[in-house]
């Protein structure tokens, strides 16, 4: 089955960058691009029939569920989906995860985002139920800083063991691992928080995996990039999984095509 695009050959040629990183020059150009891209995968997102999403949620779920490098992974941190943003829906991976919870023999440990403030500051807060999540003010989901007991919530940053998997939302994708996201820094900021904490461990660093309906991939080269944008290993579509790295072609991870 043929990826869809989201922009025509027209627009696509003229939002098409250089493969290499841009100098700091290039800068304001790369953010405006991103902009007007930002617009376009907007404008699909929107087009998609009801039915159709709710087919393309089901698919991509139902992949990752089957994984192998999901049933292996025990720590991992997964976005909240949000209709209103029209993100690849991850409720029915959330819900498997946490009826079968770290506390039981093979077991998750689940971290879900809380973003504090508009600074591009976003914790990895652990979560053992569906009801420790509230809405902010945004009509967003996230996890409340305490528990129903007042205790503070285990951040990923401080916890004593690796995370093995991340699965992360986007805009847009394309099959070198490019990632366009909703323009906060939010992720970006994270990851390469985390990334560094792995180092200094010496923890293997997490698999990075993005959740994409089929009209999100894009041409290479159509998503520019700058230097703070952090590839991903992996996409899961509804027409399978996309492996990009040398982690995601490990033979441990069972990410080959």
């Amino acid at each position: 089955m043929m990826i869809a695009q989201c922009c025509t050959r027209a627009a696509c040629g003229q939002l098409r960058m250089s493969t290499t990183t841009p100098n700091h020059d290039d800068l304001d150009a790369v953010f405006k691009q991103k902009r007007l891209l930002r617009t376009q995968v907007r404008k699909t997102l929107r087009s998609i029939q009801p039915s159709l999403r709710s087919h393309q949620d089901n698919a991509v779920q139902d992949i990752v569920l089957e994984a192998p490098w999901f049933k292996s992974s025990r720590r991992l941190c997964a976005y909240i989906s949000c209709a209103a943003l029209r993100e690849v829906d991850t409720f029915k991976i959330l819900s498997q995860i946490l009826q079968h919870t770290s506390s039981n023999s093979g077991g998750k440990k689940l971290y879900v985002p809380r973003v504090e403030d508009k600074n591009s500051h976003m914790r990895m807060l652990h979560i053992s139920r569906i009801d420790d999540l509230v809405a902010n003010s945004m009509d967003i989901l996230e996890p409340a800083p305490v528990d129903a007991d007042g205790n503070a919530r285990e951040d990923v940053m401080q916890a004593n063991d690796p995370v093995d998997l991340f699965l992360l939302p986007g805009l847009a994708f394309d099959r070198t691992g490019r990632r366009l996201g909703r323009g906060g820094g939010y992720y970006d900021t994270f990851l390469k928080n985390y990334q560094d904490l792995a180092k200094t461990r010496n923890w293997k660093q997490p698999l990075l995996v993005a959740l994409s309906y089929s009209e999100q991939i894009l041409d290479e080269g159509v998503i520019p990039i700058t230097s703070s944008d952090l590839p991903v290993d992996a996409l899961v579509s509804p027409e399978g999984v996309i492996p990009i790295s040398t982690a995601a072609l490990n033979s441990d991870t069972g990410l080959q095509s």
